[in-house]
Protein backbone atom coordinates (compact mmCIF):
# COMPACT_ATOMS: atom_id res chain seq x y z
CA UNK A 1 0.00 0.00 0.00
CA UNK A 2 2.79 2.55 1.22
CA UNK A 3 4.35 2.20 -2.16
CA UNK A 4 1.80 3.35 -4.51
CA UNK A 5 1.33 6.31 -1.86
CA UNK A 6 2.17 9.84 -2.47
CA UNK A 7 3.91 11.83 0.46
CA UNK A 8 1.40 13.63 0.83
CA UNK A 9 -1.06 10.71 1.63
CA UNK A 10 1.63 9.26 3.80
CA UNK A 11 1.89 12.42 6.00
CA UNK A 12 -1.67 12.75 6.31
CA UNK A 13 -1.95 8.98 7.41
CA UNK A 14 1.17 9.50 10.02
CA UNK A 15 -1.03 12.51 11.27
CA UNK A 16 -4.55 11.65 11.30
CA UNK A 17 -5.91 11.34 14.84
CA UNK A 18 -3.10 12.65 17.13
CA UNK A 19 -3.18 15.14 19.63
CA UNK A 20 0.62 16.86 18.94
CA UNK A 21 3.02 17.00 16.68
CA UNK A 22 6.49 18.31 17.53
CA UNK A 23 8.61 19.03 14.79
CA UNK A 24 6.64 18.60 12.09
CA UNK A 25 9.58 19.93 9.52
CA UNK A 26 11.52 16.81 10.52
CA UNK A 27 8.89 14.41 9.49
CA UNK A 28 8.60 16.09 5.94
CA UNK A 29 12.23 16.38 5.68
CA UNK A 30 12.71 12.74 5.92
CA UNK A 31 9.49 11.76 3.93
CA UNK A 32 9.26 14.46 1.55
CA UNK A 33 13.03 15.44 0.47
CA UNK A 34 14.84 12.81 1.66
CA UNK A 35 12.38 10.36 0.03
CA UNK A 36 12.74 7.60 2.78
CA UNK A 37 10.52 5.59 5.22
CA UNK A 38 10.11 7.73 8.93
CA UNK A 39 12.14 5.66 11.42
CA UNK A 40 9.88 5.92 14.67
CA UNK A 41 10.00 3.70 18.06
CA UNK A 42 7.02 3.57 20.56
CA UNK A 43 8.10 2.23 24.01
CA UNK A 44 6.15 0.02 26.52
CA UNK A 45 7.53 -0.20 29.74
CA UNK A 46 6.85 -4.29 30.77
CA UNK A 47 4.83 -3.66 34.05
CA UNK A 48 1.45 -4.36 34.45
CA UNK A 49 -0.77 -6.45 32.01
CA UNK A 50 -1.81 -4.81 29.37
CA UNK A 51 -5.47 -4.03 28.96
CA UNK A 52 -8.02 -2.64 25.92
CA UNK A 53 -6.03 0.98 25.97
CA UNK A 54 -2.94 -0.56 23.84
CA UNK A 55 -5.44 -0.90 21.06
CA UNK A 56 -5.08 3.32 20.59
CA UNK A 57 -1.35 3.27 20.09
CA UNK A 58 -1.70 -0.13 17.67
CA UNK A 59 -4.34 1.75 15.41
CA UNK A 60 -1.23 4.39 15.10
CA UNK A 61 1.53 1.83 14.79
CA UNK A 62 -0.75 0.07 11.88
CA UNK A 63 -0.93 3.70 10.69
CA UNK A 64 2.72 4.27 10.50
CA UNK A 65 3.27 0.92 9.25
CA UNK A 66 0.63 1.39 6.26
CA UNK A 67 2.09 4.31 5.72
CA UNK A 68 5.73 2.97 4.76
CA UNK A 69 7.28 3.90 8.39
CA UNK A 70 9.95 1.36 9.81
CA UNK A 71 8.39 1.46 13.56
CA UNK A 72 10.86 0.03 16.62
CA UNK A 73 8.73 -1.55 19.12
CA UNK A 74 10.61 -1.04 22.32
CA UNK A 75 9.93 -3.74 25.25
CA UNK A 76 11.01 -1.64 27.93
CA UNK A 77 12.28 -3.93 30.82
CA UNK A 78 15.01 -1.83 32.29
CA UNK A 79 11.93 1.35 32.80
CA UNK A 80 9.65 -1.16 34.49
CA UNK A 81 12.40 -2.20 36.88
CA UNK A 82 12.92 1.39 37.49
CA UNK A 83 9.51 2.42 37.68
CA UNK A 84 8.81 1.63 41.54
CA UNK A 85 9.89 -1.74 40.55
CA UNK A 86 6.73 -2.05 38.98
CA UNK A 87 8.68 -4.70 36.81
CA UNK A 88 10.49 -6.95 39.74
CA UNK A 89 13.82 -8.24 38.23
CA UNK A 90 12.71 -11.99 38.70
CA UNK A 91 10.03 -11.39 36.62
CA UNK A 92 11.41 -8.93 33.94
CA UNK A 93 11.98 -11.32 31.22
CA UNK A 94 8.58 -12.89 31.55
CA UNK A 95 6.83 -10.06 31.40
CA UNK A 96 8.52 -8.93 28.11
CA UNK A 97 7.88 -12.59 26.53
CA UNK A 98 4.24 -11.75 27.94
CA UNK A 99 4.14 -8.16 25.99
CA UNK A 100 5.48 -9.87 22.82
CA UNK A 101 2.94 -12.28 22.63
CA UNK A 102 -0.07 -9.26 23.61
CA UNK A 103 1.88 -6.94 21.12
CA UNK A 104 2.09 -9.09 18.28
CA UNK A 105 -1.33 -10.73 18.73
CA UNK A 106 -2.94 -7.38 18.64
CA UNK A 107 -1.55 -6.14 15.20
CA UNK A 108 -2.03 -9.40 13.60
CA UNK A 109 -5.93 -8.76 14.62
CA UNK A 110 -5.86 -5.27 12.84
CA UNK A 111 -4.55 -7.09 9.53
CA UNK A 112 -1.41 -4.65 9.25
CA UNK A 113 1.68 -5.61 7.48
CA UNK A 114 4.45 -6.22 10.16
CA UNK A 115 6.71 -6.33 7.93
CA UNK A 116 8.40 -2.79 8.90
CA UNK A 117 8.15 -3.62 12.68
CA UNK A 118 10.98 -4.31 14.70
CA UNK A 119 10.89 -5.69 18.12
CA UNK A 120 13.63 -4.81 20.55
CA UNK A 121 13.68 -5.36 24.12
CA UNK A 122 15.72 -2.40 25.84
CA UNK A 123 18.05 -4.10 27.79
CA UNK A 124 19.59 -5.74 24.57
CA UNK A 125 21.64 -2.52 24.42
CA UNK A 126 21.15 -0.47 27.35
CA UNK A 127 23.61 -2.13 29.08
CA UNK A 128 25.82 -1.27 27.06
CA UNK A 129 29.02 0.69 27.99
CA UNK A 130 28.35 3.28 25.50
CA UNK A 131 24.92 3.83 26.41
CA UNK A 132 25.69 3.84 30.23
CA UNK A 133 28.24 6.68 28.94
CA UNK A 134 25.95 8.83 27.61
CA UNK A 135 23.60 8.41 30.46
CA UNK A 136 26.67 9.68 32.98
CA UNK A 137 26.91 12.36 29.47
CA UNK A 138 23.57 12.93 30.13
CA UNK A 139 23.14 12.92 33.79
CA UNK A 140 25.57 16.06 33.50
CA UNK A 141 23.50 18.32 31.67
CA UNK A 142 20.17 17.51 33.25
CA UNK A 143 19.08 18.66 36.27
CA UNK A 144 17.26 17.11 39.07
CA UNK A 145 14.35 19.39 39.07
CA UNK A 146 14.01 18.71 35.24
CA UNK A 147 14.01 15.06 34.99
CA UNK A 148 11.46 14.94 38.09
CA UNK A 149 9.61 17.02 36.11
CA UNK A 150 9.99 14.83 33.10
CA UNK A 151 8.80 12.26 34.42
CA UNK A 152 6.08 13.31 36.64
CA UNK A 153 2.57 12.33 34.56
CA UNK A 154 4.71 8.81 33.32
CA UNK A 155 6.39 7.59 36.62
CA UNK A 156 4.61 6.86 39.68
CA UNK A 157 4.60 9.46 42.17
CA UNK A 158 5.51 8.57 45.98
CA UNK A 159 5.62 10.57 48.82
CA UNK A 160 9.20 9.24 49.08
CA UNK A 161 10.76 8.73 45.30
CA UNK A 162 13.71 6.82 44.92
CA UNK A 163 16.45 7.81 42.79
CA UNK A 164 15.48 5.38 40.01
CA UNK A 165 12.92 7.43 38.84
CA UNK A 166 14.96 10.09 37.79
CA UNK A 167 16.68 7.94 35.56
CA UNK A 168 14.14 7.08 33.89
CA UNK A 169 13.22 10.26 31.94
CA UNK A 170 17.12 10.27 30.72
CA UNK A 171 17.01 7.07 29.45
CA UNK A 172 13.54 7.46 27.47
CA UNK A 173 15.46 10.51 25.98
CA UNK A 174 18.50 8.36 24.77
CA UNK A 175 16.66 5.49 23.49
CA UNK A 176 16.40 8.07 20.18
CA UNK A 177 19.52 8.05 19.47
CA UNK A 178 20.84 4.86 20.27
CA UNK A 179 17.46 2.89 18.64
CA UNK A 180 18.38 5.80 15.57
CA UNK A 181 15.23 6.92 14.96
CA UNK A 182 13.92 9.76 13.40
CA UNK A 183 10.86 10.37 15.64
CA UNK A 184 9.35 9.01 18.68
CA UNK A 185 5.77 8.00 19.39
CA UNK A 186 3.57 7.91 22.69
CA UNK A 187 0.63 9.65 24.54
CA UNK A 188 0.12 13.28 25.55
CA UNK A 189 1.15 12.55 28.85
CA UNK A 190 4.48 12.13 27.78
CA UNK A 191 4.80 15.55 26.40
CA UNK A 192 7.22 16.56 29.47
CA UNK A 193 9.73 13.89 28.65
CA UNK A 194 9.41 15.04 24.81
CA UNK A 195 10.68 18.00 25.51
CA UNK A 196 13.21 17.13 27.49
CA UNK A 197 14.88 15.06 24.69
CA UNK A 198 14.06 18.08 22.26
CA UNK A 199 16.39 20.21 24.17
CA UNK A 200 18.77 17.91 26.13
CA UNK A 201 20.33 15.67 23.47
CA UNK A 202 21.76 18.59 21.52
CA UNK A 203 23.81 19.24 24.08
CA UNK A 204 25.43 15.74 24.31
CA UNK A 205 26.44 16.25 20.16
CA UNK A 206 22.76 14.35 18.95
CA UNK A 207 20.56 15.53 16.74
CA UNK A 208 17.22 16.52 17.81
CA UNK A 209 14.07 14.10 17.12
CA UNK A 210 10.37 14.90 16.53
CA UNK A 211 7.54 13.75 18.84
CA UNK A 212 4.46 12.03 17.63
CA UNK A 213 1.47 12.27 20.22
CA UNK A 214 -1.84 10.35 20.75
CA UNK A 215 -4.58 11.60 22.90
CA UNK A 216 -5.18 10.15 26.20
CA UNK A 217 -8.28 8.54 26.25
CA UNK A 218 -10.06 8.16 29.68
CA UNK A 219 -10.85 5.35 31.23
CA UNK A 220 -14.01 3.51 32.54
CA UNK A 221 -13.82 5.26 35.86
CA UNK A 222 -13.50 8.51 34.32
CA UNK A 223 -9.76 9.33 34.65
CA UNK A 224 -6.79 7.69 33.17
CA UNK A 225 -7.00 4.32 32.12
CA UNK A 226 -4.22 2.64 34.22
CA UNK A 227 -3.23 -0.88 34.84
CA UNK A 228 -2.91 -0.11 38.54
CA UNK A 229 -7.00 0.57 38.60
CA UNK A 230 -8.91 -2.48 37.80
CA UNK A 231 -12.30 -0.45 37.50
CA UNK A 232 -10.82 1.45 34.94
CA UNK A 233 -9.55 -0.91 32.08
CA UNK A 234 -10.51 -4.05 30.18
CA UNK A 235 -8.36 -6.90 30.20
CA UNK A 236 -7.32 -8.00 26.60
CA UNK A 237 -8.23 -11.60 27.99
CA UNK A 238 -11.41 -10.73 29.91
CA UNK A 239 -14.03 -12.97 29.13
CA UNK A 240 -17.19 -11.82 27.41
CA UNK A 241 -19.32 -11.97 30.76
CA UNK A 242 -16.42 -9.97 32.62
CA UNK A 243 -16.79 -7.09 29.59
CA UNK A 244 -19.81 -6.99 30.16
CA UNK A 245 -19.99 -6.46 33.27
CA UNK A 246 -17.23 -4.07 33.21
CA UNK A 247 -18.83 -2.14 30.45
CA UNK A 248 -22.23 -1.78 32.43
CA UNK A 249 -20.61 -0.17 35.27
CA UNK A 250 -18.25 2.48 33.33
CA UNK A 251 -18.79 5.98 33.69
CA UNK A 252 -20.75 7.30 30.73
CA UNK A 253 -22.58 10.25 32.00
CA UNK A 254 -25.92 11.23 29.59
CA UNK A 255 -25.51 13.94 27.13
CA UNK A 256 -21.89 14.76 28.52
CA UNK A 257 -19.05 14.21 25.56
CA UNK A 258 -15.91 16.02 27.28
CA UNK A 259 -14.42 13.18 28.97
CA UNK A 260 -16.42 10.54 28.75
CA UNK A 261 -14.14 7.06 28.07
CA UNK A 262 -16.64 5.71 26.19
CA UNK A 263 -17.06 7.59 23.48
CA UNK A 264 -13.48 7.57 23.35
CA UNK A 265 -13.19 4.28 22.75
CA UNK A 266 -15.67 4.29 19.85
CA UNK A 267 -13.69 7.31 18.40
CA UNK A 268 -9.44 5.79 18.60
CA UNK A 269 -10.62 2.47 18.46
CA UNK A 270 -13.44 0.76 17.50
CA UNK A 271 -13.95 3.66 14.37
CA UNK A 272 -10.55 3.70 13.37
CA UNK A 273 -10.16 -0.22 13.68
CA UNK A 274 -12.78 -0.64 11.38
CA UNK A 275 -11.69 1.69 8.98
CA UNK A 276 -8.17 -0.06 8.81
CA UNK A 277 -10.28 -3.49 7.89
CA UNK A 278 -12.63 -1.82 5.67
CA UNK A 279 -10.01 0.29 3.61
CA UNK A 280 -12.18 3.47 4.03
CA UNK A 281 -14.11 5.15 6.62
CA UNK A 282 -14.87 3.05 10.03
CA UNK A 283 -18.45 2.21 10.91
CA UNK A 284 -20.06 2.05 14.37
CA UNK A 285 -23.48 0.24 14.44
CA UNK A 286 -26.08 0.73 17.75
CA UNK A 287 -29.05 -1.09 17.74
CA UNK A 288 -31.89 -0.26 19.13
CA UNK A 289 -33.45 -1.69 22.46
CA UNK A 290 -36.53 -2.60 20.35
CA UNK A 291 -37.43 -3.39 16.74
CA UNK A 292 -40.38 -1.09 16.71
CA UNK A 293 -38.22 1.89 17.90
CA UNK A 294 -36.78 2.03 14.00
CA UNK A 295 -33.35 0.81 12.17
CA UNK A 296 -30.29 0.71 13.94
CA UNK A 297 -28.43 3.94 14.46
CA UNK A 298 -25.03 3.91 11.62
CA UNK A 299 -22.12 6.11 12.71
CA UNK A 300 -19.07 7.01 10.50
CA UNK A 301 -18.43 10.41 11.81
CA UNK A 302 -17.42 10.47 15.18
CA UNK A 303 -19.10 14.24 15.21
CA UNK A 304 -22.52 13.18 14.48
CA UNK A 305 -22.01 10.35 16.71
CA UNK A 306 -21.36 13.17 19.89
CA UNK A 307 -24.04 15.50 18.22
CA UNK A 308 -26.56 12.55 18.62
CA UNK A 309 -25.08 12.08 22.53
CA UNK A 310 -25.30 15.64 23.62
CA UNK A 311 -28.88 15.47 22.13
CA UNK A 312 -29.81 12.76 24.03
CA UNK A 313 -30.33 10.64 20.68
CA UNK A 314 -27.98 8.67 21.48
CA UNK A 315 -28.04 7.42 25.15
CA UNK A 316 -25.81 5.23 27.74
CA UNK A 317 -28.52 2.30 27.49
CA UNK A 318 -28.31 2.35 23.51
CA UNK A 319 -24.20 2.90 23.02
CA UNK A 320 -22.71 0.73 25.89
CA UNK A 321 -24.25 -2.60 24.43
CA UNK A 322 -23.66 -1.92 20.84
CA UNK A 323 -19.53 -1.24 22.33
CA UNK A 324 -20.09 -4.59 24.61
CA UNK A 325 -20.61 -6.62 20.99
CA UNK A 326 -17.71 -4.70 18.79
CA UNK A 327 -15.53 -5.27 22.07
CA UNK A 328 -16.28 -9.11 22.37
CA UNK A 329 -15.62 -9.46 18.82
CA UNK A 330 -12.35 -7.36 18.56
CA UNK A 331 -10.97 -9.34 21.01
CA UNK A 332 -12.06 -12.70 20.06
CA UNK A 333 -8.90 -13.33 17.62
CA UNK A 334 -6.60 -12.43 20.36
CA UNK A 335 -8.40 -14.46 23.13
CA UNK A 336 -8.58 -17.62 20.67
CA UNK A 337 -4.54 -17.29 20.10
CA UNK A 338 -4.19 -17.30 24.07
CA UNK A 339 -6.05 -20.31 24.35
CA UNK A 340 -4.70 -22.25 21.32
CA UNK A 341 -0.81 -21.43 22.71
CA UNK A 342 0.37 -23.32 26.07
CA UNK A 343 3.89 -21.59 25.87
CA UNK A 344 2.01 -18.14 25.89
CA UNK A 345 -0.21 -19.46 28.97
CA UNK A 346 2.56 -20.59 30.61
CA UNK A 347 4.55 -17.05 30.56
CA UNK A 348 1.50 -15.03 31.91
CA UNK A 349 1.61 -17.54 34.93
CA UNK A 350 5.58 -16.68 35.25
CA UNK A 351 5.08 -13.12 34.46
CA UNK A 352 1.82 -12.42 36.59
CA UNK A 353 2.06 -14.49 39.62
CA UNK A 354 -1.48 -15.28 41.21
CA UNK A 355 -1.77 -13.87 44.66
CA UNK A 356 -1.13 -16.89 47.29
CA UNK A 357 -4.32 -16.93 49.76
CA UNK A 358 -3.70 -17.27 52.95
CA UNK A 359 -4.73 -20.15 55.17
CA UNK A 360 -5.77 -21.12 58.57
CA UNK A 361 -3.17 -23.10 60.95
CA UNK A 362 -0.27 -22.43 58.01
CA UNK A 363 2.85 -24.29 58.96
CA UNK A 364 6.53 -21.93 57.90
CA UNK A 365 7.53 -22.37 54.63
CA UNK A 366 11.02 -21.81 52.73
CA UNK A 367 10.99 -18.37 51.37
CA UNK A 368 10.29 -18.92 47.35
CA UNK A 369 8.66 -17.30 44.62
CA UNK A 370 5.51 -18.21 42.01
CA UNK A 371 7.40 -19.78 39.04
CA UNK A 372 9.41 -22.88 38.40
CA UNK A 373 11.12 -24.88 40.94
CA UNK A 374 9.75 -22.52 44.09
CA UNK A 375 7.02 -22.31 46.12
CA UNK A 376 4.89 -19.60 47.68
CA UNK A 377 6.15 -16.31 48.38
CA UNK A 378 4.53 -13.53 46.39
CA UNK A 379 1.73 -12.21 44.20
CA UNK A 380 1.52 -10.29 41.62
CA UNK A 381 -0.45 -6.80 41.68
CA UNK A 382 -2.54 -4.69 38.90
CA UNK A 383 0.13 -2.84 37.83
CA UNK A 384 2.98 -5.21 37.84
CA UNK A 385 4.77 -5.06 41.65
CA UNK A 386 4.38 -8.11 43.74
CA UNK A 387 3.71 -8.61 47.37
CA UNK A 388 4.36 -10.85 49.99
CA UNK A 389 7.67 -13.04 51.92
CA UNK A 390 10.22 -12.76 49.16
CA UNK A 391 9.36 -9.82 47.65
CA UNK A 392 13.00 -8.09 48.05
CA UNK A 393 14.37 -10.81 46.31
CA UNK A 394 12.17 -11.00 43.92
CA UNK A 395 12.13 -6.85 43.13
CA UNK A 396 15.96 -6.81 43.55
CA UNK A 397 17.79 -10.42 42.75
CA UNK A 398 20.69 -11.04 45.27
CA UNK A 399 23.69 -9.48 43.33
CA UNK A 400 24.06 -7.60 39.78
CA UNK A 401 25.29 -10.78 38.03
CA UNK A 402 21.53 -12.97 38.82
CA UNK A 403 20.01 -10.04 38.36
CA UNK A 404 21.98 -9.30 34.50
CA UNK A 405 21.24 -13.43 33.98
CA UNK A 406 17.11 -12.53 34.90
CA UNK A 407 17.31 -10.00 32.11
CA UNK A 408 18.47 -12.56 29.47
CA UNK A 409 15.55 -12.91 27.20
CA UNK A 410 16.36 -15.24 24.54
CA UNK A 411 16.39 -13.61 20.58
CA UNK A 412 13.56 -16.10 20.29
CA UNK A 413 11.19 -14.65 22.86
CA UNK A 414 11.01 -11.09 21.15
CA UNK A 415 11.13 -11.96 17.40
Amino acid sequence: MADTMSAEDKLALIKVNLYEVLKEDLIEDVIVRQNRPLKIYWGTATTGRPHCGYFVAMVKIAHFLRAGCTVKLLLADIHGFLDNLKAPIELVKFRAEYYRFVITSLLKSLNVPIDRLVIVLGSSYQLSAEYNMDLFRLSSVVTEHDSKKAGSEVVKQVANPTLSGLIYPLMQTLDEQHLDVDAQFGGVDQRKIFALAMESLPKIGYKERAHLMNPMVPGLSGGKMSASDEDSKIDLLDPPDVVEKKLKKAHCPPKEVEGNGILGFVEYVLLSVDSLKRGGKGRFVVERRKPEDGEPLVYEDIAILKADYEADKLTPQLIKPAITKALIELLKPIQEEYQSSPEWQEITKKAYPPREEKKKDKKPKNLGTRFPGTKGGVGAKPDGHVEGRAQDRVNLGTDAKEALNNLAVTEKAIS
